[in-house]
């Protein structure tokens, strides 16, 4: 209950200072900009729980960016109903006092199981340490079910390449969730190491895990080793 009091106040605060700030709409570049990305993984983890049941992934992006303003769609394989998932999302990113701040709604969507869609509020906000620590937080919320979800994210950018070729960064998320649901409440995590190359590839290699037990994971979603720690391999391409 704290941590959803906390998470609480956190929105408040960041649609508080969206408010009071107003993002200085004029300073923000007012150009349109369109991009794509597509990647490979070994699983799809989402907030600590694998969506194909440990079974590899393609997945791919379209965005498109004006000013502080985005909108986007993902899309992905998945292990249940009619195997594919597709995400709406849009939202602003305005900057306020050295903060970067991202407000946004997300549309889950499984094509063929209409009742399954999810609707969730977005409000994060992140600061960088000079140009290479980002520390962020980010607050979850479903708008058809009684839950909430917190994350708080670091991420360390090396100053050098490795070997001449390689732009490292080092990244991890502590995630908790609560809902009315009863077994739906569960902490999970992840650490990782990001190597960039070649301006639009990427190879990322992350360690996932959560404190939901077998018994725990097989009610939540249905697969009892869904939950546990395993590493996950991502190859992305952006364009």
């Amino acid at each position: 209950m704290a941590r959803r009091n906390i998470a609480g106040i956190f929105k408040s605060a960041v649609l508080g200072a969206a408010l009071v700030g107003g993002f200085a709409l004029s300073a923000q570049a007012q150009e349109l900009e369109l991009s794509a990305t597509t990647s490979f993984t070994t699983d799809y983890v989402f907030r600590g729980v694998s969506q194909t049941d440990s079974n590899a992934a393609v997945q791919g992006s379209l965005d498109a960016t004006y000013g502080i303003f985005y909108l986007g769609m993902w899309g992905s394989n998945v292990d249940f109903y009619d195997s594919i998932e597709i995400d709406y999302y849009g939202g602003i990113t305005p900057t306020w006092a050295g903060i970067d701040f991202d407000i946004g709604v997300l549309w889950y969507t499984y094509p063929g199981e209409g009742d399954a869609d999810i609707v969730e509020i977005k409000t994060g906000g992140s600061y960088t340490f000079g140009e290479s620590f980002t520390l962020g937080v980010t607050n979850y919320w479903g708008t058809d079910s009684d839950y909430d979800v917190l994350e708080v994210g670091g991420e360390y950018a090396f100053a050098n390449q490795w070997f001449n070729f390689f732009d490292p960064s080092v990244s991890g998320v502590v995630g908790f969730q609560w809902s009315d649901t009863p077994g739906a409440d569960y902490t999970y995590w992840n650490v990782g190491l990001t190597l960039g190359f070649m301006d639009n590839w990427a190879a990322d290699v992350r360690y996932w895990d959560s404190d939901l037990s077998d018994t725990g994971c097989g009610a939540y979603i249905g697969w009892r080793d869904a939950c546990d720690g395993r590493v996950v391999g991502t190859l992305s391409a952006s364009f």
